[in-house]
């Protein structure tokens, strides 16, 4: 997996280093544990999949993470990326809307024994208000705009890194909440993802 985030282009070596420590086959389905360590998806139930590591690795790099930070991760999944966050922040305070993949994320960081993370289910786009402010927010699904909730509780000055697109064909981008608000920084990389659903998403149940 570091291999191949290093020729993916991420050079920062602390997330390099968390990418090496999480045990992937920790965090996905126990049929899909074989083909764990390829830098590709893995399909968990409802349609779902998870990102491939390198492109964890490249979001992950685009948030700028020093250490001490408070994160808000969008869509859990079954917590690999979470675990990833969480080797590289202070906190890491993550939203999932399907409530069974909630609860294997949570199952699955406590055995491996990571403790500065909290899962709830809920709407993901809505953000977690009462944990707000936050350094920085990732959203590991695809709208054609970031929405508003995400960046009220982002502080001046942090980064928000979300796919931007209809959900299949995404640009990931990197921004940064400034005091006229959310400033467009650069596009990470070219990506697919599944749709981001909520309130300020699409209406569940629809499709690309």
């Amino acid at each position: 997996m570091v291999r191949a985030a290093r020729a993916a282009g991420v050079r920062d070596e602390r997330v390099l280093e968390a990418l090496r420590s999480v045990p992937r086959d920790a965090f996905v389905p126990r049929a899909e544990a074989g083909s764990a360590y390829r830098d590709a998806p893995v399909p968990l139930p409802h349609g779902q999949v998870t990102t491939q590591p390198s492109l964890v690795a490249l979001m992950v790099e685009a948030l700028g993470l020093t250490g001490g930070e408070r994160v808000l991760e969008i869509g859990t999944g079954y917590g690999f990326q979470t675990a990833v966050l969480a080797r590289l922040a202070g906190e890491v305070v993550s939203v999932e809307r399907l409530p069974d993949a909630a609860g294997r994320a949570r199952r699955r960081l406590s055995r491996a024994g990571i403790g500065n993370v909290s899962v709830s289910t809920g709407d993901g786009t809505l953000g977690v208000p009462e944990r707000a402010p936050y350094d920085a927010v990732v959203v590991s699904a695809a709208f054609p705009e970031v929405p508003g909730p995400l960046v009220g509780q982002l502080r001046t000055g942090g980064r928000l890194v979300q796919p931007i697109g209809p959900g299949g064909r995404e640009q990931v981008r990197q921004y940064e909440r400034t005091p006229r608000g959310l400033v467009l920084r650069r596009t990470v990389v070219s990506a697919r993802f599944v749709r981001l659903y909520g309130v300020h998403g699409y209406p569940p149940g629809t499709e690309p």
